[in-house]
């Protein structure tokens, strides 16, 4: 696929060199030749230097042949104009990067009246994620699939944990909890879980299953996860402005620390159940004041990624148990992993994974189609649902009558309103919501699975 990315920014960059890697025909323009240039010199993309909401850039930058054209700019309005002139001058797919609350509501609208293919939010996709991890705190981190009806849940096996020295089996014996492990990453070393895979301690351990056989799982392994009734939160920006949305209706009370008078002054009046400090969330005397040590939760959501990390630091050395931070870079996921900073946030990668399924289920053409697509492992395991259709190789016969590549493992089945933790006699049928977890990264149709 022909695809046109308008913005060199972090968000920008990730989506050239992932849909490179996917096999894609990728353009990046930005107006800062510098930018254009660190692209173009990291990765096989061609570049173009110039405003990308003009017919004359897109031209250059080949709209003409173009399948799908990206604005993932600093400004939602430049975005938007990016689109429409897209449209006019091609005949081709657009996707919107909107961050602005003001634009939020207006979603659905804006789609429909500018004839784009999606309108993306990755601060709300942030707070999502956010929101989903503080309600159920065990984890670190939480994916829905099938419309919500199941879940891959990751969390970290603790050193008094029941499962060290246990096999994936052995677990599946004792513990008679329908549900499937997917994944273990043990140091820099990423699993895809078997019968006979044994957890250690510091294990980071991902499963599938519904939220009710999840919920259930951790109590039978005693996993020491605490209901959350409040969350101190540093940084008053988009991210928290949308996560207070989130948690409105539930018993979550949040505390939020911000530098910005006018900020606070928004927030404090815009939402009652906050409790919004106009102040220094790096001071530590007032993070101390303001309790952090008996917080249920620290949410770090600062501008800079070198203060969130020390924030979260400091709340873990002051007892604080559920940690979540913001992190705008991942170059350095391994010292990060070493840190156990509980909870990390990417709000550049929930962005690219949505885009990458979009333009994934763009390019297919057989069998089934990619619903839904997450990173368990960043650029090691990836998580991908797919709806199988009635010419699919892969319906109609017993899962153990197939021939799967390795490292691919079948984590879910859903039929209707039905969930299937699938065992070698299971059959997939057409219209099955199935979700595979792959060491392959970028699969395109579920048919790649098979040897």
């Amino acid at each position: 696929m022909n695809v046109i990315i308008i913005g060199c920014g972090r968000v920008g960059r990730t989506l050239a060199e992932k849909l490179n890697a996917d096999g894609n025909d990728v353009t990046v323009v930005d107006m800062s030749a510098e930018k254009v240039k660190t692209i173009t010199s990291r990765c096989d993309v061609m570049g173009v230097v110039g405003n990308g909401a003009t017919h004359t850039i897109q031209r250059e930058a080949g709209i003409g042949a173009a399948d799908l054209l990206i604005a993932v700019t600093n400004s939602d309005e430049l975005n938007l104009l990016c689109c429409v002139v897209a449209k006019k001058e091609g005949n081709c797919h657009t996707i919107a990067r909107v961050k602005n609350p003001d634009y939020s509501k207006d979603a659905p609208y804006l789609k429909e009246q500018l004839g784009l293919a999606m309108v993306i939010n990755p601060e709300y996709a942030a707070a999502e994620e956010i929101a989903r991890v503080l309600r159920f705190p065990a984890a670190i981190k939480i994916e829905p699939f099938a419309k919500g009806r199941v879940e891959l849940v990751k969390f970290k096996l603790p050193k008094d944990s029941p499962l060290i020295g246990l096999t994936v089996k052995e677990m599946a014996m004792r513990y008679r909890c329908d549900l499937l492990v997917c994944t273990i990453e043990r140091g820099e070393e990423a699993l895809i879980a078997n019968g006979d895979s044994r957890f250690e301690e510091k294990d980071v351990v991902s499963i599938i299953a519904t939220p009710k056989n999840a919920n259930e799982f951790f109590t039978k392994i005693e996993y020491k996860g605490h209901s959350i009734k409040n969350a101190l939160v540093v940084g008053g920006g988009v991210i928290t402005h949308y996560l207070c949305e989130i948690l409105e209706r539930t018993n979550i009370r949040l505390r939020i620390i911000e530098k910005d008078l006018k900020v606070c002054e928004e927030m404090s009046a815009e939402w009652d159940k906050c409790d919004v400090i106009h102040g220094d969330g790096s001071d530590r005397e007032l993070l101390m004041e303001e309790g952090i040590s008996k917080a249920g939760a620290f949410v770090a959501l600062a501008n800079l990624d070198e203060e969130n990390i020390l924030l979260s630091v400091f709340a873990k050395n002051a007892g604080c148990q559920k940690l979540v931070t913001k992190i705008n870079r991942i170059d350095y996921d391994h010292v990060l992993g070493q840190l156990e900073l509980d909870t990390t946030i990417c709000p550049k990668n929930i962005t690219s994974d949505i885009i990458l399924r979009y333009v994934r289920a763009m390019r297919n053409t057989v069998g089934s189609n990619v619903e839904r697509l997450y990173n368990i492992i960043q650029d090691q395991v990836e998580a991908s649902e797919f709806i199988v259709k009635e010419n699919s190789p892969i319906a109609g016969k017993p899962l153990v009558e197939l021939k799967f590549k390795e490292n691919i493992l079948i984590a879910c089945i859903t039929r209707g309103n039905e969930v299937i933790i699938p065992r070698g006699q299971d059959v997939i049928k057409a219209g099955d919501a199935v979700v595979i977890v792959s060491k392959q990264i970028g699969l395109q149709d579920v048919t790649d699975v098979l040897k």
